[in-house]
């Protein structure tokens, strides 16, 4: 059943005190606001200082802002058009709001009690949601506001996620189990069962080929969906994790914790990536942006943090709701991201700092602010190559026989360089990559794999022949074995 709403505008900007960065990330950095109001919600931007090259990267904006919830707001989820957002809520709804503006946004009404979770299905033809009646519906996002309702689980649903391919659904519930379903038969499959607690959270891996759950049992636990045994559990977080989430490359998997804390665990070789204590209170949510540069966060401690993972910093912190930030979303492109909050508020973030090729940003952060004000250097890793000659300051007394053998090192891997790209173009001709970024990323991630296990200029002249004629299966293999904690 389907009841009709109007828009709400957005909220104007009001000035909120600065919250300390806490040691723990990869580097302790100032934040510094960037946009400051009076009256109205409170709406506020910090930048994390030096992260950045000033012109390098937009500030994200609020564009949209969505009331007409009666509770808090527990999940936010865009349809693949990005013409829908839906959200579920404590007051026993599910609304699907409109991004065109002045369009009215429906409220679905059949659970008999709170909405923990929602999901639009790949296609957008379906949303799935769970609730504390202890059900799953699958409704279609139209007017009508049909649902089929399914009795999934003994006790309240926390979680519901759809496979890539919009086959499964995947489920998970305070009854301590994970629940895998067929979704056009509403048919069961098979159940995991391990976990000795309430179970808050569990996703498909891009893949599909495995899940990873998320309990009070303290622990994260990885599963291969055909065999249904348990592969890997981690236990590092000092509390039990809230949500849990896969890198889009599927080679990690990112934890939301009670402990304030972010972890990033790499699932191939089972071992912790980063560590983020950015919040000063409990972490509720996160969400990957589809590029797997960057994670957004959402906490108790009203904020929602961006993280740049290929860096391991802090990019920006988002004062906008008051109180708890409880659900965060990146929309299937990731130019977008909305967030829900205990002040029964929907908000409509526009991402903007994804816009630049990272690769490039890199290359032009070449200056930055430290923790006591001085000014310092950035010399991007990327750029070794090129200028080799001003990593040292030259001696007066070096020979010209030196600065010849220093030169002809620099021209030498220039070259390479251009051969590597050349390389990973042709090799990604037979992959299925959906874009020339994505290419531009790999060439990136392969040459930042290089340079940062510092292999020197001499060695890359040795094996030339290797690099020309490798294949882009034994390239892969390489960035595997040689993963940088930072790269995911």
């Amino acid at each position: 059943m389907a009841a009709s709403l109007g828009g709400q505008a957005p909220p104007t900007a009001g000035s909120v005190p600065a919250r300390p960065f806490r040691p723990g990330a990869a580097a302790p950095l100032r934040a510094e606001p960037l946009l400051r109001g009076a009256g109205g919600a409170e709406t506020e931007l910090w930048r994390a200082r030096g992260v950045m090259a000033a012109g390098c990267l937009e500030d994200p904006s609020l564009e949209r802002h969505f009331k007409g919830h009666r509770d808090a707001i527990t999940s936010v989820d865009f349809s693949l058009n990005k013409k829908q957002l839906a959200s579920g809520s404590m007051d026993s709804c599910l609304m699907i709001w409109s991004m065109r503006p002045q369009m009215r946004a429906y409220r679905f009404v059949g659970h008999k009690d709170a909405v923990m979770c929602v999901q639009f299905s790949p296609s957008g033809h379906l949303v799935a949601s769970g609730s504390r009646d202890k059900t799953v519906r699958l409704w279609v996002p139209s007017v009508k506001g049909e649902s089929t309702v399914f009795k999934a689980h003994t006790a309240t649903v926390r979680s519901v996620h759809f496979s890539s391919d919009g086959q499964s659904l995947v489920t998970a519930s305070d009854d301590k189990t994970v629940k895998v379903w067929m979704v056009h038969r509403q048919k069961f499959l098979f159940s995991l069962s391990q976990h000795i607690n309430w179970v808050r959270c569990a996703r498909f891996s891009p893949d599909g080929r495995l899940i990873v759950s998320a309990s009070d049992d303290k622990t994260v636990k990885l599963w291969d969906k055909t065999s249904k045994e348990c592969i890997r559990s981690f236990c590092e977080h000092g509390g039990f994790v809230n949500h849990v989430d896969f890198h889009p490359s599927g080679t990690c998997i990112a934890a939301a914790g009670t402990d304030n804390t972010v972890k990033v665990w790499d699932v191939r070789m089972n071992r912790l990536l980063q560590h983020y204590q950015v919040h000063s209170a409990v972490v509720n949510s996160l969400s990957f942006h589809p590029s797997g540069n960057y994670l957004v966060t959402a906490s108790n401690d009203s904020t929602l943090k961006i993280l740049d993972l290929l860096e391991g910093r802090l990019l920006y912190t988002l004062h906008g709701h008051q109180g708890p930030a409880t659900c965060v979303a990146f929309s299937r492109a990731g130019d977008f991201f909305a967030s829900g909050g205990s002040d029964e508020q929907v908000m409509v973030w526009k991402t903007n700092f994804d816009a630049a090729d990272y690769g490039d940003v890199l290359k032009t952060q070449k200056s930055g602010t430290s923790m006591d004000g001085t000014h310092h250097t950035l010399q991007s890793e990327m750029d070794c190559g090129v200028h080799l000659k001003k990593t040292k300051p030259q001696d007066s007394g070096r020979n010209h026989a030196q600065q010849e053998e220093e030169t002809s090192l620099a021209n030498t891997l220039e070259h390479i360089m251009r051969q590597l790209d050349v390389l990973t173009q042709l090799s990604f001709q037979g992959l299925s990559c959906k874009s020339g970024k994505e290419r531009k990323y790999f060439q990136f991630l392969l040459k930042e794999v290089i340079v940062r296990h510092q292999l020197k200029a001499v060695i890359f002249c040795q094996c030339t022949a290797f690099v020309l004629s490798c294949t882009l299966e034994a390239a892969l293999s390489a960035t595997h074995r040689l993963s940088v904690p930072s790269l995911c």
